[in-house]
């Protein structure tokens, strides 16, 4: 008798985890098939909108021996016809175990060796040989490998600040902006969308030039992040991975996209750490026959500061 009730305690907890299983399947399968169409419903938004073919890359990067994933995140205009060199060079570094997000900006005038074409400025590397030739230059001048690359259009930039943010970013504007941007954008706080926003990022005809535009694009970087890491976005996340995906040319799976998107939304701290290359003070101005105006950089000082930030 004793035995048989044995018996049945244990056909009942076999009936209730298995019941405790298949609520749990039923609930991953669901967010999957939600994920997949929410997916599926950006992709098409924007295919509407853009019919280009993309260029297939050769990328030969490796894994990071810390276990961050490091990608060579390019910024291109293919509305200017500009495609053939980088107009915003970036690495992005995500290390899951540290819940670390980290984002370094090589000014694209820097001056270095290219692997097999001399000296020359950085974004020249990727008018010769595509992200591949780039992500050589920079092993070769900074020690530090990509495993992923993405090549950011800009209008793939206004489709996912328009998604994401109907009634536009808050951003603090230093200045009154006009000066080849396609838009005005007055000084003070203001709410851009996905056009004005892109061209707070782009200007750069004032005193600072390119390094203000730097330190804008890390500005509106964290503050997009910011802004995106809340509840509400938490299911539109796979949707916005589709609405970009037709201005992203990368190696990087949707997934991928959705995993580091996911994790950076789900940390307590959602500080990126941020890195201008040359640093301060390892730089000079000068004018090359050539290559024009560039910055002549201590390469040693670079490399070093380059590698220690990544590595914290």
């Amino acid at each position: 008798m004793r035995q048989d009730r044995h018996e049945k305690r244990k056909k009942r907890r076999k009936v209730r985890w298995s019941a405790v299983f298949f609520i749990l399947l039923l609930l991953i399968g669901g967010v999957g098939i939600y994920s997949y169409l929410q997916f599926n419903e950006g992709l098409a938004d924007s295919q509407k909108q853009t019919g280009e073919v993309q260029e297939e890359y050769t990328f030969n990067g490796s894994k990071d021996e810390n276990g961050s994933i490091n990608i060579l995140l390019l910024g291109s205009d293919s509305r200017e016809g500009e495609t053939s060199r980088a107009d915003t060079i970036m690495i992005a570094s995500y290390n899951p175990d540290r819940g670390t997000y980290k984002l370094a900006s090589i000014m694209r005038d820097t001056y270095i060796g290219i692997p097999g074409h001399g000296s020359n400025k950085i974004n020249t590397a990727f008018a010769l040989g595509g992200p591949e030739l780039l992500r050589q230059t920079i092993k070769e001048n900074f020690d530090v490998d990509l495993e992923h690359y993405a090549i950011v259009d800009f209008q793939g930039f206004v489709q996912l600040i328009d998604t994401a943010f109907p009634n536009g970013v808050e951003v603090d504007v230093e200045k009154r902006m006009s000066t080849n941007i396609d838009v005005t954008i007055e000084p003070g706080l203001q709410r851009l969308d996905g056009e004005h926003l892109l061209g707070y990022v782009r200007f750069r005809h004032d005193a600072v030039g390119d390094f203000g535009r730097v330190e804008r694009q890390q500005k509106v970087i964290k503050e997009v992040g910011s802004q995106l890491a809340s509840i509400q976005t938490v299911p539109k996340l796979p949707k916005l991975i589709g609405v970009v995906a037709p201005y992203i040319n990368t190696n990087m799976g949707a997934g991928d996209m959705v995993y580091i998107g996911r994790g950076f939304i789900s940390r307590e701290s959602r500080n990126i750490d941020s890195l201008r290359i040359p640093v301060d003070q390892s730089y000079e101005n000068q004018r090359i026959s050539g290559a024009g105006a560039v910055l002549a950089i201590d390469l040693e000082k670079n490399k070093q500061a380059l590698k220690d930030f990544l590595a914290q």
